[in-house]
C-alpha cells in the first residue's frame, strides 16, 4: 500500500489474467480465463461479422479484467482511490501499447473510477474465442445503439427514438448473464462475458461498470455502422452526481459527457473510426422525459421498468421484489411520475404511504428488512433530491457555472450549456417542491427536509 494525499495508505491490487493452469508472477493475483472470466460462445456470435477483428475480443477481455480488478480490492474507508495494476494477454500487444491507445485507455478508466490504473499487455498464447455464427446478421439496421438497463430512461428513450425515426435501436443488455431470446427480442445484444470474484467481500461501488457498458455499446455501434451510441439518462441522473458530492466519494461520471468524450477518444485511437455518444435528454428532467413518452406513446409499459438500487435480498415483500421507494433512484422516480401527472400500481413500492409521519409507519407491513441500512438509504435519497433542488438557488451559481463550462466544452456548445443546465435544475426544483406539497406537511419527507437534517 502507498500513501495517499490524505495520509492514509492507498489500497493496491495486482491482477494477472492467466490461461488455465498458468501461475501468476510473485505478488500478483491470478485471474483465470475460463474460471474467473468466462465468455459465452453463443453471446459472442452477436459480435461475429466478416469484418470482425481480434482487437474486438481483446477489448472485451480488457473490460472483463478491469471489472475483476475493480471488484477484488476494497476501497479504504477513509479515502477513495486505489492503485490497480493488470497484465492482460492480447492478440497484438503493440496495438494496445501505442501511446495514443494506452493514454486514452488510462485516461478513461482514471476519470470514471477515480482510481490509478496501470495496464500492461503480453501476447496471448491461444487465439480469440471464435464465435460460430453471425448474430448481427439477424439484427435490423439500427438508428442507434443504447446500453440498455431495465430502467425508465433507457426504455422510454429507446421507444421515443423508434417512434420518431421509424428504425430500430439495438440495445446492449446490461447484465451479461441474462439470456436473450433472439426470436422474441431480435434487437437485444448481451454482454458476452461474466466475471466471478472469489472473495468474501466485493467492492460495491463498481464504477468500472460505466466503462464496461460504454465499451461494449461502442463495439456494437462499430460493428453495425450505427450512427450513435445513445446515453439515455435524463439530466438529474447524468449531471446530478457531478454537481452534488457525497462524503469522500468520487463523483459518479458513468453517464456524463465528460466520460463519454474520453471513450470516443479511445475508440478513435484503437479502431481509427469515430464513435459518437449522444445525450438526447441531458437537459430534461426525468419527469419531462416521462411526460413526453405519455403524450407521444401513451401506454403504461413504463410502469414495468426498474429504478431501485436494491435487489431481492433487501427489497422484497412476501417473496416478491418491489422498489424500495426511498433510495435516491426511487425518490427521483416518484417525483418524476408525479410531475408527469401519472400514477403507479399500489404494490410498486415497499414504502407505500409517503404521507406517513415516520418512515417506520410508511412501509408495507409485510416488509422484514426495516433496519438501519434501509433508513440510511432513505436519508440519502431525500437529501439527494433536496440538495439538487438547492442547486437552482443563486448561491450555487458558481458551481453550476463550472459544471456547465466543462459540459459545454465536451458537447461543443459552450454558449448554451449554462442556460440549459440552469433550466433543468429549476425544473427539478419545481418538481421536487410540487412533490413535497403533494405528500403533505406531516410527511416524514417534509419533516426531514424542514429539520435541515434527515434524522
Amino acid at each position: 500500500m502507498t500513501p495517499g494525499d490524505s495520509g492514509h495508505a492507498v489500497p493496491e491490487a495486482k491482477v494477472c489474467v492467466c490461461n488455465p493452469g498458468d501461475t501468476p508472477p510473485k505478488g500478483w493475483l491470478g485471474c483465470e480465463l475460463g474460471r474467473d472470466i468466462t465468455f459465452s460462445t453463443s453471446h459472442l456470435e452477436y459480435f461475429s461479422l466478416a469484418k470482425s477483428e481480434p482487437v474486438i475480443f481483446d477489448a472485451m477481455l480488457i473490460a472483463a479484467s478491469v471489472e475483476y480488478a475493480d471488484f477484488v480490492r476494497l476501497r479504504d474507508p477513509y479515502g477513495w482511490p486505489r492503485k490497480l495494476s493488470i497484465k492482460v494477454p492480447v492478440e497484438h500487444p503493440s496495438r494496445w501499447e501505442a501511446p495514443a491507445v494506452t493514454d486514452a485507455l488510462h485516461d478513461a478508466l482514471r476519470f470514471v473510477t477515480g482510481d490509478y490504473w496501470a495496464i500492461s499487455f503480453c501476447r496471448r498464447k491461444s487465439g480469440s474465442i471464435a464465435p460460430t455464427g453471425k448474430g448481427f446478421d439477424m439484427l435490423p439496421s439500427p438508428e442507434a445503439v443504447v446500453a440498455y438497463s431495465d430502467g425508465m430512461d433507457s426504455f422510454i428513450v429507446t421507444e421515443l427514438i423508434k417512434a420518431s425515426s421509424g428504425s430500430e435501436v439495438v440495445r446492449v443488455r446490461v447484465g451479461g448473464s441474462r439470456h436473450v431470446d433472439r426470436k422474441k427480442y431480435p434487437s437485444f445484444v448481451p454482454v458476452p462475458y461474466r466475471v466471478a470474484v472469489r472473495a468474501k467481500r466485493r467492492e460495491p461501488t463498481a464504477r468500472s461498470r460505466g466503462f464496461k457498458f460504454a465499451l461494449v455499446a461502442g463495439i456494437a455501434a462499430y460493428l453495425l455502422d450505427a450512427k450513435t451510441v445513445v446515453v439515455p439518462e435524463s439530466g438529474q441522473g447524468a449531471l446530478g452526481p457531478q454537481l452534488i458530492g457525497v462524503g469522500h466519494a468520487y463523483s459518479d461520471f458513468r453517464n456524463n459527457p465528460l466520460f463519454m468524450r474520453r471513450m470516443e477518444r479511445l475508440f478513435q485511437a484503437l479502431l481509427e473510426k469515430p464513435i459518437r455518444y449522444a445525450f438526447p435528454r441531458l437537459w430534461s428532467t426525468k419527469g419531462q422525459t416521462l411526460e413526453t413518452y405519455a403524450s407521444r406513446i401513451g401506454d403504461n409499459r413504463w410502469q414495468s421498468t426498474k429504478s431501485c438500487w436494491r435487489d431481492n435480498r433487501w427489497s422484497s415483500v412476501n417473496n416478491a421484489w418491489r422498489h424500495c421507494g426511498v433510495c435516491a433512484a426511487c425518490m427521483l422516480r416518484r417525483v418524476s411520475v408525479h410531475a408527469a401527472g401519472l400514477t403507479e400500481p399500489d404494490d410498486t413500492y415497499i414504502c407505500t404511504d409517503m404521507r406517513a409521519s415516520t418512515l417506520e409507519s410508511a412501509v408495507e407491513s409485510g416488509f422484514k428488512n426495516l433496519k438501519s441500512a434501509f433508513r440510511e438509504y432513505a436519508i440519502a435519497g431525500v437529501r439527494h433530491m433536496d440538495d439538487m433542488a438547492g442547486m437552482a438557488d443563486s448561491q450555487s451559481i458558481s458551481t453550476v457555472r463550472r459544471c456547465a463550462l466543462s459540459i459545454g466544452r465536451a458537447l461543443h456548445e459552450p454558449g448554451d450549456a449554462e442556460k440549459l443546465l440552469a433550466g433543468m435544475l429549476e425544473r427539478h426544483a419545481h418538481e421536487w417542491s410540487g412533490y413535497l406539497e403533494s405528500v403533505g406537511a406531516n410527511s416524514f419527507v417534509n419533516r426531514w427536509v424542514g429539520a435541515g437534517s434527515c434524522q
